[in-house]
């Protein structure tokens, strides 16, 4: 990697990669410009003119350190990263979710990365990836671009041409958002499933209940993409609607499934139930678990308030639907991120780097994990040394490895045991401990030994 001054580095976007990218280079003793268009631009899911957006409170996810996404926020509290810091200083009530308040996490990343000395945040948006288009640029020697799934249709076409068309994409969806004042709590009940608090708000459906939602949920009119472009969705975050058409029982198994809850007024477990989770500390706001929708407002406002406690329900926000853009980065990305090129640049233009979802990570922790991982590997880099990759075991080191895996048809991934190496261990361990405590603990060991070479 060519040599660059401290203050050469421009980080494009201000999402949760460029605000890890950045403070993880300030906290190297390294200045960086960061870019973000808001306010002047708002991308279709934004609204906000903070940095570090969330467009949904549970966005973090289980904190489970089990789970391969708690133990990646384990791995990413080990190494300083800021939106965990956030995440836990704007933390509201669960259950076992690192649920936040959106508004508060984003204005405590603002006023950190404000407040820094060595980075410089300009409001501006930037149309270009090179110097001769993008007089911004001049000056810098290196450009990571962490402008998320939704990057500007200048910077996505000078992204392509870089790559030689090689994105790809995919849409994504956001569920609504009620006001707690309008609901009817004779028809809920608050409670979290298997009797771990009551953090959540239940709607119980009867099974003619649940039918009346579901052939409404069939029959409503849906969103279309634009014109010329194939309609694709992210398998781990599909439209509530578009689970429906896979069969009548497909919701009792994913967002409306009962299990673990008892209606307390019949003494017996609904047969479908649909989960409200507060937006923030006052519960003023509740956001519509796993209702992600591509319905029309007016759709959304008719179908959902056929679910008991919803009547009168009225929306902060309605759910949405988006296009995620996002790069084929076995074939375009180097292993530290860096583009490869079809051709060789000209001279003088800055190197280019891509961090966060638009690398092919899918979630926010993912994607503050991929700008974490980028800052720390520059930093070192512009020190004049190698940083050497996270063991494949661990979560993190799995999930960059994913951006690294040759495959036929590359796909978005969140963090998850499956992109570790197999486990090891003989049948009887496995039955005695189970697969995933196994993977967290080979994980944890694996990752802890990283640590402390690089610590020494």
């Amino acid at each position: 990697m060519t040599a660059c001054a401290a203050g050469d580095i421009a980080i494009i976007g201000g999402g949760l990669a460029g605000c890890e990218c950045a403070f993880r280079l300030a906290a190297a003793g390294l200045g960086c410009t960061l870019f973000e268009m808001k306010p002047g631009r708002f991308s279709p899911a934004h609204g906000s003119a903070d940095l570090a957006e969330l467009v949904c409170s549970n966005s973090l996810r289980s904190n489970d350190p089990q789970s391969a996404i708690g133990e990646l926020k384990e791995e990413l509290r080990a190494l300083g990263s800021l939106c965990l810091e956030a995440a836990d200083a704007c933390r509201v009530p669960a259950g076992k979710a690192l649920a936040v308040d959106r508004h508060k996490f984003s204005r405590y990343i603002t006023a950190r990365l404000e407040s820094e000395a060595l980075i410089r945040v300009e409001r501006r948006e930037l149309r270009g990836l090179d110097r001769e288009s993008e007089p911004a640029l001049r000056g810098f020697s290196l450009v990571v671009l962490a402008a998320g799934p939704l990057p500007g249709e200048d910077i996505s076409a000078a992204l392509a041409g870089l790559i030689g068309r090689e994105s790809l994409y995919f849409y994504d969806a956001i569920a609504p958002i009620v006001y707690g004042e309008s609901l009817d709590m004779e028809h809920i009940f608050s409670a979290s499933r298997y009797g771990e608090g009551d953090d959540y708000l239940n709607c119980p459906m009867s099974r003619e209940e649940y039918m009346v939602f579901y052939r409404a949920l069939l029959e409503a009119e849906r969103s279309r993409p634009h014109a010329l472009e194939e309609e694709k969705h992210f398998e781990g975050c599909l439209p509530l609607e578009t689970l429906a058409e896979r069969g009548e029982k497909t919701l009792l198994f994913g967002p409306l499934k009962p299990v673990g809850l008892i209606d307390p007024r019949s003494g017996r477990r609904p047969f479908a139930l649909l989960q409200l989770r507060a937006e923030d500390l006052n519960r003023e706001m509740f956001n519509l678990v796993g209702c992600q929708t591509k319905m029309p407002q007016r759709e959304q406002e008719r179908v959902f308030r056929l679910v008991p406690g919803l009547g009168r329900a009225r929306f902060a926000r309605y759910g949405s639907m988006h296009r995620n853009t996002y790069v084929n980065a076995p074939r375009v990305l180097e292993p530290d991120l860096s583009l490869r090129l079809s051709a060789e640049p000209a001279p003088g233009q800055p190197r280019v780097f891509l961090a966060g979802q638009i690398t092919g990570v899918e979630g926010y922790v993912e994607s503050a994990a991929c700008g974490l991982w980028l800052g720390l590997s520059l930093a070192a880099r512009l020190r004049g040394r190698a940083l050497a990759l996270p063991p494949p075991e661990s979560v993190l080191g799995g999930l960059l490895a994913h951006l690294r895996a040759p495959c036929k048809n590359f796909q978005p991934s969140n963090a998850q045991y499956g992109l570790t190496p197999e486990l090891g261990a003989a049948p009887a361990e496995i039955k005695a401990y189970g697969r995933k405590f196994l993977y967290a603990e080979r994980a944890r060991r694996a990752f802890a030994r990283w640590r402390a070479e690089l610590e020494s």
